[in-house]
């Protein structure tokens, strides 16, 4: 089991065919309750995720399986994701959910919150399957994503964590994330946390 938990593991660029993989770690890093939030009354969970599977599977939105990049096992199973995109283009990748939710639930969120902005990368979503958990696998993830702020040549790389998970912010803070304001995203407080790349 010691072994096991020091594998690291693979981090690739996802793949279209991993959709439906990737809405389900979306979905867990939203939580429950914020998927219910944008669905409303009268949709179901699985309304919710039909709409994110869509969305990851066409291009130019923030779900986008080009903006994902999944932990994989030695047999190929995403065993995490991270979604991240430049925070300057969220307007614009913002736009096919805006719709998509429109047409999906007769809801129209074009008036929400930005939850990033320009001069960051920004991790949409991170989440790692239950059973993969404590193998390092979202300390990989959230260290690729700063390779890829580098790459944009970007500043920061921001996160939004919910004021309800102290696990995860102990986690974005001991990798080196630092606290810079408070948000508010599906209904929830939420902490901004930075990265800044030297």
């Amino acid at each position: 089991m010691k072994q096991q938990q020091q594998a690291h593991p693979s981090i690739i660029d996802a793949q279209k065919s991993m959709a439906p993989q990737i809405v389900d770690l979306i979905m867990q890093a939203m939580n429950e309750d914020c998927c219910r939030f944008f669905a409303g009354p009268q949709h179901t969970l699985d309304d919710f995720r039909t709409l994110m599977i869509h969305l990851v599977e066409q291009e130019g939105n923030q779900y986008s399986y080009q903006n994902a990049q999944v932990a994989v096992d030695a047999d190929g199973q995403v065993m995490g994701s991270c979604v991240s995109y430049d925070g300057a283009r969220l307007h614009t990748l913002r736009r096919a959910f805006i719709t998509g939710a429109r047409q999906a639930f007769d809801r129209d969120f074009s008036d929400m919150a930005d939850e990033t902005q320009s001069g960051e990368l920004y991790i949409d979503s991170l989440a790692v399957k239950e059973s993969f958990r404590h193998r390092g696998i979202a300390t990989a993830l959230l260290r690729s994503a700063l390779e890829k702020a580098q790459r944009l040549h970007l500043p920061a790389v921001g996160l939004l964590v919910d004021t309800g998970n102290p696990a995860a912010e102990h986690l974005y803070v001991s990798l080196g994330f630092r606290y810079v304001g408070e948000a508010s995203w599906g209904s929830h407080p939420m902490k901004h946390l930075q990265f800044f790349l030297k």
